[in-house]
């Protein structure tokens, strides 16, 4: 009897490893022992798993921006710094229009949101031409978009003396600070500290509450005719359902999120970055997703913040311990080693998942 309980708990275990999936665990395994080792080789445990804490927090609204276009069939968006885009000119315009503080950020948001809605409405028509190769035009659509902002952030008529460039007066500048604007209206708020030890209570929890209503949305009719889109579109437009409208709006629901998600990522940064800046932004959290589990046609709220937890903790983890390690500062050259290394393992591992 004991021998038989002791086989069903060892299958039992071995069947949620398999889904919980051997390539998270590992990594999972690993940031562990970071997190073991910081403290036996200097690093201080507080401030490191601070750090953690705050990219999570930082990136979360961005990978969580994969979810809808994923349910919809349209695949992974690479066409992320489109929202990303909508993001920055409701960032620029709230400080060109004399806001501050939380007003400066709600501002930015609502600003923000009009331009996300058109843009993503004409990347959806896109997608909707191009059925079958999402992914590689969302790529295209990504990368020229910032191209063609580059010219834009030069043309466009600013006139605020904190963004543009001094010696002519006209154009945006490369990096514009939002200290005094709207740094850390999330990041700061309700922020407990123990010891060394930070938790951006804010910016968890704004992304708790948009990973809900998210969450409710895929369990509405909409978002239920969504998944079904995505899962077998043949099937959902057999039942009634209009498969183009429903890929349309996901895709503007993934633009309006990255739009958000990039003035989140910003008030905690710090500062406004313009130009080339969004052009590799979709890779980390297209990256993140899929660690946490996700694949091209299925993703789930949990892929997401397991996914964003575990790729940031190893890109904060790696280099502050491998540097106390090695007693050299080369912090970024490990950054980027792993965080390049985790992006092409993503991209590249295999997904059982099928459309």
């Amino acid at each position: 009897m004991s021998e038989n309980m002791t086989q069903v708990i060892l299958n039992r275990t071995v069947s949620l490893l398999k889904s919980f999936g051997w390539p998270r665990l590992i990594i999972a395994i690993f940031l562990l022992v970071l997190f073991i080792a910081a403290p036996l080789v200097g690093v201080n445990f507080g401030s490191s798993l601070s750090n953690t804490l705050m990219r999570f927090g930082m990136n979360s609204v961005l990978v969580l921006a994969m979810v809808p276009m994923i349910h919809s069939g349209c695949g992974l968006n690479f066409g992320l710094p489109l929202g990303i885009i909508a993001g920055l000119l409701g960032a620029t315009l709230s400080i060109e229009s004399g806001f501050h503080g939380m007003t400066s950020f709600v501002m930015a948001l609502l600003i923000a949101t009009p331009f996300a809605v058109i843009l993503g409405y004409g990347y959806g028509l896109l997608l909707n031409r191009v059925k079958g190769g999402e992914m590689m035009i969302a790529t295209y659509v990504g990368f020229s978009s910032v191209s063609f902002m580059c010219m834009m952030w030069l043309l466009l008529p600013y006139k605020s003396p904190t963004m543009v460039w001094g010696f002519e007066g006209k154009g945006l500048r490369t990096t514009i600070s939002v200290e005094g604007f709207y740094k850390g209206v999330l990041s700061d708020f309700l922020n407990i500290k123990i010891g060394h030890l930070s938790i951006p209570t804010g910016m968890i929890l704004f992304f708790a509450v948009l990973a809900f209503i998210i969450w409710v949305f895929l369990h509405t009719k909409t978002g239920t005719a969504m998944t079904a889109v995505g899962s077998n579109p043949v099937f959902a437009r057999a039942g009634g359902i209009n498969v183009d409208n429903i890929r349309i709006l996901s895709v503007v629901m993934s633009t309006w999120l990255g739009a958000i998600g990039i003035i989140v990522y910003e008030q905690a940064f710090g500062f406004i970055q313009l130009y080339m800046s969004p052009f590799n932004m979709a890779l980390p959290a297209v990256s993140a997703i899929l660690i946490g589990g996700a694949s091209v046609n299925k993703a789930s709220i949990p892929n997401v913040i397991i996914g964003t937890f575990l790729f940031q903790g190893i890109v904060t983890m790696t280099p502050s311990v491998m540097n106390s390690i090695i007693h050299t500062d080369m912090s970024e050259v490990i950054r980027i080693i792993v965080s390049n290394g985790m992006i092409l393992y993503a991209l590249t591992r295999k997904t059982e998942a099928t459309r």
